[in-house]
């Protein structure tokens, strides 16, 4: 810890992020002792604003949660009516029958919904109960005991200078000590990494894999509009050299979530996520929904997907990691909330009877082996060989070995491939630019298909331009002395934000790399698919980054 005097508080327990991992937690230990003091902390303006994600819910986590969330008003309303698998040609598409896929890819008795709206709910919830929540107030430091064990986070630090320094409006924030310190911060949270890395938790599990998921919300014609229908697709334009897919989610009033998930195990460092996604809605299918409509919404984050194989220690000395931050999500059933839901649950419990014993400050093991023996467990050990098989198969023969896998899995409870190891990072995965070839890709209609900054402006990103860089490079003439020449500085196109640019002159001479903080989404994948490693996300002041209305 640095040698700013701070403020301090003492809870019992200290939640940071306010998703549906954070406030189950927080939900959970209210429920079981109505006078343990707990607070959530949220680096988002508000409960929700940072959330994205697709959404089918499976309401299994909710209902172990909060049984009578219906009674109680909860936002999910839409149940899913139809479910479509589409398998796309640059011209038309092939409906897979439902028959065809295992039971779990069902989703009949699932809900569409807005997470963020979810989480603005269980808020609520949260707050009845006597829990403290903090919007706006990220999360700089983390604080060690005289043990090594996490004992609180420094929150609400503000005011800084783009040097680091303290500015003339400097706020040093408070320490927020607890008895156990939960990080639930999503998928590459900033703190959790440095956990991972300070206990070596990653040290008995495979690699983590992420995919980057785009997403638009459209308002649409009524005519186009067919409420609770889900469609999933692959194929067209990825190929199938490169995993990934998309989403189209019929909503109530009239609206559409579309989105698309792309792999970052890519080879082809010319690949451009952002640009894949605007050229699938473009395809027959897809456009006729659209057609006539109006986006009214942008958003991107990275998805965990590396599954039960992925998943780290999830207990240190002082706290746990939870939802995202473990990495949770069922990749062939597009669907993590329940799984973080049930993982603040599980970790609530743990911590609730450590409290009540009078311990503080140790582990929690009873965490961890709920989280891989319990219902989370379960359902991410049947499907662990989808995404190892995919990223050394491809999406093609992934989707028929992967199959077949979760069919015997589904069946039988056991899986005929064992357990098959990821291999290489995402980063490790991009290949030299010289190996490929750049990719042409047409330029957004302004009806359809837009380009990156107009959608960055219907993300309503906002930071301050007096601050620290929050996108901090390890050594700065990287981007031009290595990943350039190499690559082609895949950065330009991966960021689905145009956060980074290479600069040159009127001549075409001297490269420069250019960061463009402001514009970043929160979506942290330059943290993950920079080849050199050179780029970490730190967070930057409370209350900035996206502004999601109901993502």
């Amino acid at each position: 810890m640095s040698d700013i005097e701070r403020e301090s508080m003492e809870y019992d327990v200290v939640i940071v992020g306010a998703g549906p991992a954070g406030l189950s937690a927080a939900i959970r230990l209210k429920q079981l002792d109505a006078d343990l003091d707990v607070v959530v902390l949220e680096k988002g303006s508000e409960v929700g604003a940072h959330i994205l994600s697709g959404a089918v819910l499976d309401p299994s986590g909710l209902d172990a949660l909060i049984p009578d969330w219906k009674a109680k008003g909860a936002p999910v309303k839409t149940p899913v009516k139809k479910d479509n698998f589409l398998i796309l040609g640059e011209g038309g598409s092939i409906r897979l029958p439902n028959f065809l896929m295992p039971p779990l890819m069902n989703n009949h008795g699932m809900y569409i919904v807005s997470m963020g709206n979810v989480c603005r709910w269980m808020a609520e919830q949260a707050e009845e109960l006597g829990v403290e929540i903090f919007p706006g107030m990220a999360c700089s430091e983390l604080v060690y005991g005289d043990g090594g064990e996490l004992r609180g986070v420094v929150a609400g630090e503000f005011g800084k200078n783009p040097d680091g320094t303290p500015g003339p409006s400097y706020e040093p924030g408070m320490v927020l000590y607890g008895k156990y310190v939960f990080l639930s911060e999503g998928a590459r949270g900033s703190l959790s990494k440095q956990v991972i890395a300070k206990y070596d938790l990653a040290a008995a599990c495979d690699v983590q894999k992420f995919g980057l998921g785009i997403k638009e919300i459209w308002d649409v014609l009524p005519e186009n509009h067919r409420e609770g229908t889900v469609t999933h697709t692959m194929g067209w334009p990825l190929g199938w050299k490169t995993g990934g897919g998309s989403f189209m989610y019929h909503l109530e009033n009239n609206q559409v979530y579309v989105g698309y998930i792309i792999d970052l195990n890519y080879k082809n460092p010319h690949l451009y996520p952002y640009m894949e996604f605007q050229r699938w809605k473009h395809h027959p299918d897809i456009a006729k929904v659209l057609e006539g409509g109006k986006r009214v919404a942008y958003g991107a984050r990275v998805v965990t997907k590396g599954g039960f194989q992925s998943i780290p220690k999830s207990t240190f000395p002082g706290g746990a990691l939870l939802g995202c931050s473990a990495g949770l999500v069922n990749l062939p059933r597009v669907k993590g909330n329940h799984n973080a839901m049930l993982s603040g649950k599980a970790a609530a419990e743990a911590a609730y009877r450590a409290i009540r014993d009078g311990r503080a400050g140790d582990e929690l093991p009873d965490y961890d082996a709920e989280l891989r023996t319990g219902a989370i467990g379960k359902d991410l050990k049947r499907v662990r060989n989808v995404a190892p098989l995919n990223g050394r198969l491809g999406p093609l023969a992934g989707l028929t070995l992967g199959g077949f896998d979760m069919w015997v899995a589904n069946l039988t409870g056991w899986n005929p491939f064992g357990t098959i190891k990821h291999g290489k990072s995402d980063a490790e995965a991009t290949e030299p630019a010289a190996k490929h070839k750049p990719i042409e890709y047409p330029r957004p209609d302004g009806v359809l298909s837009f380009d990156r900054l107009t959608n960055v402006s219907f993300s309503a990103t906002n930071h301050a331009e007096d601050e620290p860089c929050h996108l901090q490079l390890a050594d700065a003439s990287i981007p031009i002395s290595v990943n350039l020449p190499k690559y082609a500085e895949p950065a330009q196109r991966y960021c689905p934000a145009g956060v980074y640019e290479v600069i040159r002159d009127d001549d075409g001479l001297n490269p420069r790399f250019q960061i463009n903080a402001q514009n970043c989404v929160h979506c942290k994948t330059c943290d993950i698919k920079d080849p050199s490693q050179n780029i970490t996300w730190v967070c930057p002041q409370g209350g900035e980054g996206p502004n999601y209305p109901n993502m």
